[in-house]
């Protein structure tokens, strides 16, 4: 079973303000196919999916040797691998329940994270709005040219993301990712 994060939003709300602002319940203790729970360290799958019977992205964290046995059930928005960290006692969970553009750049850019290509354009993306909301600062590019180093306002952490041609292709294609994450848009009033 994966945790759920509930799209309660009001239909005035635009898709940028929907990205930038989803309720999330955090990281789950158990993998959503085996039902085992997961050990400190142990290598997890976390996924991001459209409900495709009703507004609601759900979240799936999955035992990467329990890939075999989990299907989506719907767009998969995006998945990022990591080393499961269990909570500490009397830690405040409610900390990391909201998703927002800031998060979920900050959770695909970790260099803990490892890149999958379903999340290189939308962590592009990400850094390109971040930037113009100032939450990053561009610090210039790596060493060999080919990632963009970008600083966190707040933590002063840098991250290296893969620089990338911003064509209308790019733009297409991330419109067609994010609509799987906040809907598709309304048709134009007649």
């Amino acid at each position: 079973m994966g945790l759920g994060i509930l799209l309660a939003l009001p239909e005035a709300q635009s898709k940028q303000e929907r990205l930038m602002d989803l309720n999330l319940q955090p990281p789950a203790a158990v993998c959503g196919a085996t039902h085992e729970p997961f050990t400190a360290g142990q290598r997890v799958v976390s996924f991001l999916v459209r409900d495709p019977a009703q507004p609601e992205i759900l979240r799936h964290d999955i035992a990467e040797a329990a890939l075999p046995q989990f299907t989506p059930g719907g767009p998969v928005v995006c998945r990022w691998v990591h080393a499961y960290k269990p909570r500490k006692p009397g830690e405040n969970a409610d900390r990391a329940l909201k998703l927002t553009a800031e998060t979920l750049f900050l959770t695909l850019a970790d260099p803990a994270t490892e890149p999958t290509a379903e999340n290189v354009r939308l962590v592009q993306f990400l850094a390109l709005m971040l930037e113009r909301k100032r939450v990053l600062k561009p610090r210039g590019r790596s060493a060999d040219g080919e990632r963009l180093r970008l600083e966190h306002a707040k933590t002063k952490q840098v991250y290296e993301v893969p620089a990338g041609e911003l064509t209308p292709e790019f733009f297409v294609q991330v419109q067609s990712q994010l609509s799987v994450l906040v809907g598709e848009p309304s048709a134009p009033a007649a």
